[in-house]
């Protein structure tokens, strides 16, 4: 059965805000979409490319506010790049991304176009932990030069891999950033207490990334990894200076997450740290 909606807003050609009785207020995206319609025509799921529901007020009010200063070509664009993540990511992405990464693309353009010049500091991380993210992204910005000449620099596939990261998981983009931010300040104290260059070529490197960031998800989640008394004295003795490091890190990701940590996490980062140490 056909499923009707009366529009409220028309946005562009392309987009529009309906009501609907169950889900209330449905963005609906399409080519022509809008074209030649007013507030109070009925319209059908059936008309729309896309379909999503903005439930938080604030996002509501800054797509509404951002659309009309888009482009309509773009922002039908934008939506076919939104079909193609969601495809190769295989999963349905959270809503918000519509907003945030169709603003961040706009913002991103103008850049390019105004000639400003600015850098991605995580890139080599972003990669590191969200590999698949990370190649969506990498087609999504392949597409913007074939199809709109626009050629954006390499950090520019970072930030959308954490958009859509954030899309996937459900994170904020804030809390990402956050845990990235810690990651760069522990990795900074491993290079001074170890007297290490850490290069991003370094296999034990990418290794240490990608445990810091699942040590930091343990302790959001509050896991445990048990207890390893006995390991614990073996590397205290074997490697006073990694251990003492660990516990150094593990202090600093408790006082910045404000959460307890589970003190096997020294175990495991002793044992990163010290294959840091033998490869260097």
């Amino acid at each position: 059965m056909e499923q009707l909606l009366t529009i409220e807003k028309v946005l562009n050609n392309n987009v529009v805000i309906a009501r609907h009785d169950a889900y209330k207020e449905v963005v609906l995206i399409g080519n022509g979409l809008g074209f030649n319609r007013k507030k109070g025509d009925v319209i059908s799921f059936d008309h729309a490319d896309k379909t999503f529901l903005l439930k938080d007020e604030a996002e509501k009010e800054q797509y509404v506010n951002l659309i009309p200063h888009i482009d309509e070509n773009l922002i039908a664009f934008i939506n076919d790049q939104l079909l193609y993540i969601e495809e190769q990511m295989g999963t349905e992405l959270n809503e918000h991304i519509h907003v945030a990464l169709t603003d961040h693309l706009s913002f991103a353009i103008k850049r390019i176009q105004q000639n400003m010049q600015f850098s991605n500091s995580f890139l080599f991380e972003i990669e590191s932990l969200y590999p698949k993210e990370y190649q969506v992204a990498k087609g999504v910005v392949k597409e913007f030069e074939r199809q709109l000449g626009i050629v954006f620099p390499e950090g520019e596939i970072g930030f959308i891999a954490l958009h859509i990261h954030s899309a996937v998981t459900d994170k904020s983009l804030r809390d990402i950033n956050r845990d990235h931010e810690l990651i760069s300040r522990l990795t900074e104290l491993i290079e001074d207490g170890l007297k290490v260059d850490l290069s991003n070529d370094n296999v034990n490197y990418h290794r240490l990334i990608q445990h810091l960031h699942r040590a930091i998800d343990r302790i959001h989640q509050g896991e445990s990894l048990g207890d390893e008394n006995k390991l614990q004295e073996l590397l205290k003795a074997e490697y006073p200076v990694c251990y003492n490091l660990a516990w150094k890190l593990i202090k600093v990701m408790q006082n910045q997450l404000k959460k307890p940590v589970d003190e096997a996490e020294v175990l495991y980062l002793t044992i990163h740290l010290q294959r840091l140490t033998h490869t260097n």
